[in-house]
Formats: C-alpha cells, structure tokens, sequence
C-alpha cells in the first residue's frame, strides 16, 4: 500500500528531476520518495507552484493542507483514477431517491455505532462499568430502522455519540477532561486530538474515494455542499472510532502525549508541532496494521480498509447489492 507523508517545517516543496524537495527556511533539503505517496499532508507553512502541482498530478498524489488550529483546509486532487459517467448518474439517482439515500446513510450511522460501541466494551471489560453505555448504543443502533427521514437519523447518530463521549473522562487519564464535544475553536486538549484525528481520517476517506469513479461531492448522510467532500463524511463516520479515538486512547494512556503537548491560542487548544508529529505517526502506525479480512482472504491495512468501503459502496449503487458498513470483527 502507498505510503502517507506528514510535512511539518516551513519552507518551500518544489519537484526536483523526478522526486519532490523541501527546502525549509534554514535552506535544508530533505527529499520525499514520491513514487511511494499516496498523499502528502502538509501541515506546515509550505509555497509550492503549479510545476509542483503538475508532477503530483502525474504521479497521482494528493496534497492535503491543514491550516491554523490543526483544520483540514482543503486538498489538491489529481485527476480521478478512474471515471464512468453511468456510476455518477447512478450515485445521484440514490441521492434523489429518498429510500435509498436513507438506507445508505442508515448504514454508515449502523457502522459508526457498532464502532463506539466496540470501544466502550473494550474498556467496560478492563475495570470499567459501561452497562448502561453499551446497551444505550445498542438501543439507538436497533432504533434506526424507525428513522423516518435524514434529520432524525442525525439525532440519533447525535445521541449515540454523547453517549460514547460520556465514557471519555472514566478512559482517559487524570489530567485529561473532556466535559463534551467543542469545536471551532477546541476548547481543551482532548476536543483538540478530536478535531485533528477526524480530520486525518476525513482526508485518507478523500484519498481513497479517488480511487473509484464515485464522485466525492454526492453524499448520502450529509448533506452535498459547496467546497468540501462530503462522500468522504460519510464515510469516515465509521472509521472515526477505530482510526482517531483508539489513537487518542493509546497516547495518551501511555503519556506519549502529555498536557505538555499542547498550547493555548487564541482561546483555541492546540495540539504543538512536536504534538501533531506524535499522532501522526502513531496514525500512520495504525493505517499500516493488517487484519485478515473475512471475505478476501488474505490480510489488508486499515488504511485498504478505507478503499474496500468506497468499492462498496459503488457496488451497491450500480448492481444493489446491500450495502454492509465497516464494522470491526477483530
């Protein structure tokens, strides 16, 4: 699988005969194997030009930029992998059909509950006493079948996810208080690992949508907007769980991120770049982890796990097969 690289000094990304250069502002050179990348994520000040862009485009990378307070600002596509004009018109057949959109977003919300609820149990069988939280996700999660329209699947996604958040302050460790979601700005250190983990995991989604003729800005669960892809929304939903929040478990757990690890800006918590470095590259760690895969037979990376959604997904668009959402089986 291709690799991910994480740029974080500032400086200038330029192609260099047929590799990529950064050149960081003390003028030190560091070179990127782009035949390997996937995707670049550049979270420092970076100048590039429309050369770079170009041989990206070539070489079939995407540019992934993150901007102040750790947000995903925006991504450079290359030109889709594949195209098929007869999947596009399907993909938006099951937008305007307003049984079929429902059935689709219904299963990304089953996938994400079945997610959360796997982390709960997790904990509640290592000292924990989550009863009530598990069978709350339960509940909402054999509930869903009644929703009767795209809002109200919403609110019981909603309510599904403050159920899981409740269980955050009893899994984290003394120093670490949650207290709810916040964002825009985040308001402490765990909204901050939040924010910045979803949206890693958001990306990969736009990464791997790519890869299939399915058009990243027709979406099921979220509503089509402008300037975002909202496809790969939907898809994340399922992964958040397994791809950010078990991260964010782990780090802090094992105090590889501590509370040093981040600062205050602007009344926005923030994680530090010697932060972002550490869970970026226990995300990456994560992303690499193969599992043997049910019906492929063969083991496959988390981050293969992303394509197989979208393939998926676009399967059921264009034959109906029943769509069955990403739900953790190890």
């Amino acid at each position: 699988m291709n690799d991910n690289y994480h740029v974080f000094s500032d400086g200038r990304l330029e192609r260099h005969n047929d590799t990529v250069r950064l050149v960081t502002e003390d003028d030190e050179k560091k070179y990127l194997p782009i035949e390997n990348a996937e995707a670049l994520f550049l979270h420092g000040q970076i100048d590039y030009n429309t050369r770079l862009m170009s041989f990206l485009n070539d070489e079939g990378v995407a540019a992934h930029v993150f901007g102040w307070k750790d947000y995903y600002a925006g991504s450079v596509m290359p030109e889709r992998g594949q195209t098929s004009g007869q999947t596009l018109v399907e993909q938006v057949r099951s937008y305007d059909d307003p049984d079929a959109r429902l059935s689709i977003a219904r299963a990304f919300v089953a996938g994400s509950i079945h997610n959360m609820r796997a982390n709960v149990s997790y904990y509640h069988n290592r000292g924990h006493d989550f009863q009530s939280v598990i069978d709350e996700l339960a509940t909402i999660r054999e509930g869903l079948d009644e929703a009767a329209g795209i809002s109200e699947l919403m609110g019981m996604e909603a309510g599904a996810r403050r159920a899981y958040y409740s269980t955050f302050d009893a899994i984290l460790p003394d120093g670490f208080v949650f207290g709810g979601r916040r964002y825009n700005p985040p308001s402490n250190e765990v909204n901050s690992l939040i924010s910045f983990g979803n949206s890693l995991v958001y990306a990969n989604c736009v990464s791997a949508i790519r890869a299939t003729a399915l058009d990243p800005a027709v979406s099921y669960l979220h509503e089509p907007g402008d300037r975002r892809y909202s496809l790969a929304l939907d898809i994340a939903e399922p992964f958040k769980p397994v791809l950010a929040d078990r991260v964010i478990f782990r780090l802090l757990n094992r105090g590889q991120l501590t509370t040093d690890s981040f600062e205050t800006e602007l009344n926005a918590c923030l994680l530090t770049d010697a932060g972002r470095k550490t869970f970026s590259k226990a995300f990456e760690e994560t992303l690499d982890r193969t599992v043997e895969h049910p019906h492929l037979n063969r083991k496959v990376s988390y981050q293969y796990l992303l394509r197989i959604e979208a393939y998926k997904l676009k399967k059921h668009i264009l034959t109906g097969e029943p769509y069955e959402p990403f739900e953790r089986w190890w």
